[in-house]
């Protein structure tokens, strides 16, 4: 009797696993469809973002660059980056409420390849010099297909960069105390991560997948690229995949 017990709960058990597995993969195959930059046929792309498992709620900013390395337009920002203002950006009164905000240490690669300085020497957009609403929009919350285009001046081979940040992704490297006092450092844990792909539409590559290249300063200092990746571990896991498909003109 007992071992006809052991044998149902054991089931029952592995019926839960397979379940919560299976709800997971269908919640990553579900898509949302972003659309930025509009108007160029010549040069239209897709990318196909499929999140992973340790996907709760990051930053990202995609761009354009030349195959020397110069930034050369954005192709998708997330919103309160791109605006700098974020929903729970201000404390009021013990209520947090919409406000300005500077995260430094977000998407520091980006910013400083784009290489716009405000007034306080920051390379982070703000609400009264935002990025332009073409290459905006609300962070995705799931798995989603980046719908854009590149400009026609750009040359036919070029570079796509993907830089994401998820906060308080701690782990034994990259733990609190690591810079202690450092606000900005406290804000993101495991620093942003940088994926590549380099495009040719002279060739009939139709596919590319985006490769992690490094990770950005740890707290936004600098615009440096550290390629180094053995320190970080669940920052790999943030994306199942990233797939830049080219369509023809």
């Amino acid at each position: 009797m007992m071992y006809v017990k052991y044998l149902f709960l054991s089931v029952l058990y592995l019926c839960l696993v397979a379940f919560q597995i299976n709800a997971q993969t269908e919640d990553r195959d579900e898509y949302a469809t972003l659309t930025t930059n509009p108007g160029d046929a010549e040069k239209e792309i897709e990318i196909e973002f499929r999140k992973g498992i340790e996907h709760y709620y990051p930053l990202m900013a995609i761009w354009v660059e030349d195959m020397s390395g110069n930034f050369i337009h954005s192709l998708y920002v997330a919103q309160s980056i791109a605006k700098g203002e974020f929903e729970y950006g201000q404390s009021e009164g013990g209520k947090w409420k919409r406000g300005e905000k500077e995260i430094p240490s977000a998407l520091p690669y980006w910013a400083h390849q784009r290489g716009v300085m405000t007034i306080d020497s920051s390379y982070m957009p703000t609400k009264k010099n935002p990025l332009p609403d073409a290459y905006t929009g609300a962070t995705p919350t799931q798995s989603f297909i980046l719908k854009t285009s590149v400009d026609k001046e750009v040359s036919s081979q070029f570079r796509i960069l993907f830089e994401i940040n998820q906060s308080w992704d701690w782990n034994k490297f990259w733990h609190n105390a690591k810079y202690p006092g450092n606000k900005e450092y406290m804000k993101s844990a495991q620093p942003a991560l940088v994926y590549e792909a380099t495009i040719d539409l002279e060739s009939d590559k139709e596919k590319y997948e985006m490769k992690p290249v490094g990770h950005s300063h740890p707290y936004g200092a600098t615009g440096e690229l550290f390629e180094d990746l053995s320190t970080l571990t669940t920052a790999l896991e943030i994306a199942e995949s990233i797939t830049v498909r080219v369509h023809e003109p």
